[in-house]
């Protein structure tokens, strides 16, 4: 009953991230108590000793999206651990920073460096000997950015609209793996580069789910088209009169699957296009209608006096 459109355009997202395009932070943030991603719990940061800060030297990091890409300038988060989990199992947690290239002071000794961009993240062991030294982390990631519109291009309103992204593949429990959810449309998101399991839910019951390939260093804009409309409901006495308080609604798809129950003077649902069949009860009487749903076009549909149902007329299942 849906019909996806998409268009994808990629973009190098380095140009797009040094000219102050930011990501929205309740979408794609690294906040200090959640974990990063590829890594299991950690333990509490660890302060050096005395001695070990004698002979402490510096570890300068940086982060690409790719080979041969300009450094991120903002917007990691770096997270240093011992390599070895402690008693309680957990990595302990050395030292953490946020922001683009950042210098660290550590004892001599091998760590763990985990850089967080987004959703985004790449892990790198490494050695430090007295010496300063210089490291850079390939993320290959990139950006996703997703809307949808109406056949003709119309505009969905924000509010109705909203993304999940989930992992390509299912887990051994059938399912994919949740990655993002509730994503606003045109927020960027930043990904590893691969393939994700993107769904669009216009309303509560019009979806649409697609596969889209992030490439790594570039931004991919993925655009899907909606095979729906919404409809307001409502009955009446006569034609454009006011609506029945206390009305009990319910809509059945040809197949008689029920898509709304509730109750109230109107009723607005958005509904994939196709047929259906309205079911209104106020008191002791039952009104029933088939219409249809027209992506794009937005209708109200009243039930009058003349669908009224016979006390003895058989009714849907």
């Amino acid at each position: 009953m849906a019909r996806m459109r998409l268009v994808a355009i990629r973009i190098i997202l380095m140009s797009l991230l040094t000219a102050g395009v930011s990501v929205n932070p309740a979408l794609a943030r690294d906040d200090d108590d959640q974990l990063s991603p590829g890594l299991t719990e950690y333990a509490a940061p660890q302060t050096q000793s005395p001695l070990d800060q004698a002979k402490a030297s510096q570890l300068v990091l940086a982060a690409q999206l790719k080979e041969d890409t300009p450094e991120i300038p903002e917007g990691l988060i770096w997270r240093i651990f011992a390599p070895e989990p402690g008693p309680d199992g957990k990595l302990p947690l050395v030292a953490t920073a946020k922001g683009g290239t950042r210098a660290f002071t550590l004892a001599p000794g091998s760590y763990l460096v985990h850089a967080a961009y987004g959703r985004a993240g790449a892990t790198k062991r490494i050695t430090v000997a007295g010496a300063s030294k210089r490291e850079s982390l390939v993320l290959d990631a990139g950006g996703l950015k997703l809307d949808a519109v109406l056949p003709g291009d119309i505009r969905i309103p924000e509010k109705q609209l909203r993304f999940s992204i989930y992992e390509a593949d299912a887990d051994a429990t059938g399912e994919r793996p949740l990655i993002v959810p509730n994503v606003r449309p045109n927020a960027i998101i930043r990904l590893n580069a691969g393939t994700y399991h993107v769904v669009s839910n216009y309303g509560p019951i019009a979806v649409i789910r697609s596969d889209i390939r992030v490439e790594a260093g570039q931004l991919t804009e993925a655009t899907v088209e909606h095979r729906a409309a919404e409809v307001t409901l409502k009955l009446v006495r006569e034609s454009g009169g006011e609506a029945i308080a206390d009305t009990a609604w319910s809509i059945l798809t040809e197949s008689g699957e029920i898509v709304l129950d509730t109750v109230g003077a109107y009723a607005t649902i958005v509904l994939p296009e196709g047929e259906y069949t309205i079911v209104a009860k106020n008191r002791d009487r039952i009104y029933q209608r088939d219409f249809t749903v027209a992506a794009g076009q937005k209708q109200d549909v009243e039930l009058l006096p003349g669908d009224l149902v016979p006390p003895d007329a058989a009714f849907p299942d």
